[in-house]
């Protein structure tokens, strides 16, 4: 049996706004993914953070769970992540604490440390807090696991508020991070830890072993489990991949260039006069996505789990194309039942 035949695969997505949709149609389609997946047997689906991008609909992933646990019957549903700076701890400890009464051991609390926007935003999201204008991240998260434990000291002035439901714990906590600052903290405090790889610079193998190599067990998690989210886009043939990834490689490359507005098709991305510029950064970005038909998709997986040790893969397949998402998804899961040779 492969690496692969015995990793647990899960799904992330943005709700992502399509250049030929809506937001409500992109919030809709993330809901009618999640219940495909579902019936497909992934492990989880999380949902993300961000604020002020014309390209993504949802900034409200608490929101955007409980939809999906409704919509759905197995998978963990979780935040990747909730942006922690953004909040009061309290609140997101209310939040994620009715989540899980209504849905127990189906929540999943994904933390992430950036604001998810531009700095105009963070600014606005945040200015009715008192907080230091300094990165403030882990006396947030410090709190929040209080508000979870009630372990305050004796004379703290919020020792006797009480987070409803008072008689449900939060859902497990995993921080999320795109360089090692994360890795390490996850590994210190002993929590979850998923590595987004499909947009770090950061080297992921440094990110990925060193969380493994520094663990220390706590009660929240006994072991490492170390998630590697991935940028992957799997069809029938690797030709018809190419393809379907234009529309990844169009939007990266105005992303880079400050456009952030919605993801274009691939028939835009194919009629797009690209320099040699343009395709060189498109080369250089395709080292962060994974493009093929099954037996291309199914080495490079293969590959990413032989050097990251990964406990779990989280695919994003960020095409405007549902019907063709949709395959992607059933192609690479169906790679665990019936693996393609290298």
């Amino acid at each position: 049996m492969t690496r692969l035949a015995r990793t647990p695969l899960s799904v992330l997505d943005l709700s992502f706004v399509a250049s030929n949709g809506t937001g409500p149609q992109a919030l809709w389609s993330t809901v009618e993914l999640a219940r495909h997946v579902d019936g497909l047997g992934y492990t989880r689906f999380w949902v993300a953070e961000h604020h002020n991008l014309p390209s993504v609909a949802s900034g409200a992933p608490d929101v955007m769970i409980g939809q999906i646990l409704a919509a759905t019957q197995h998978m963990r549903v979780g935040s990747g992540g909730v942006m922690l700076p953004n909040h009061a701890p309290l609140m997101v400890a209310e939040r994620f604490k009715v989540l899980e009464g209504l849905y127990p051991d189906r929540v999943d609390l994904g933390l992430g440390r950036a604001p998810g926007t531009d700095q105009l935003t963070a600014h606005a999201l945040r200015r009715r807090q008192d907080i230091d204008p300094g990165d403030d991240f882990l006396d947030r998260l410090k709190e929040l696991m209080l508000w979870d434990t009630g372990e305050w000291p004796a004379d703290h002035p919020y020792r006797n508020i009480k987070v409803m439901p008072v008689d449900v714990k939060l859902p497990p906590l995993w921080l999320l991070g795109s360089s090692g600052y994360s890795a390490r903290l996850s590994a210190q405090i002993g929590v979850g830890f998923a590595f987004a790889h499909h947009f770090a610079q950061h080297d992921v193998l440094d990110a990925m072993l060193n969380y493994r190599a520094g663990f220390q067990p706590s009660d929240r998690l006994a072991a490492p489990h170390a998630i590697l989210a991935l940028a992957v886009v799997c069809a029938p043939t690797d030709e018809e991949a190419e393809w379907l990834a234009g529309s990844v490689d169009l939007a990266h490359l105005r992303r880079a260039r400050g456009d952030y507005g919605p993801i274009p098709t691939a028939e835009e991305a194919a009629a797009f006069p690209y320099s040699d510029a343009d395709r060189a950064f498109i080369r250089r970005n395709r080292e962060k996505v994974l493009v093929g038909g099954p037996a291309t998709v199914a080495a490079g997986l293969e590959r990413f789990l032989d050097s990251t040790l990964a406990d779990e893969l989280m695919i994003a397949t960020a095409i405007p194309d549902m019907a063709a998402k949709k395959r992607s998804y059933e192609l690479i899961k169906a790679l665990q039942q019936a693996p393609v040779a290298a």
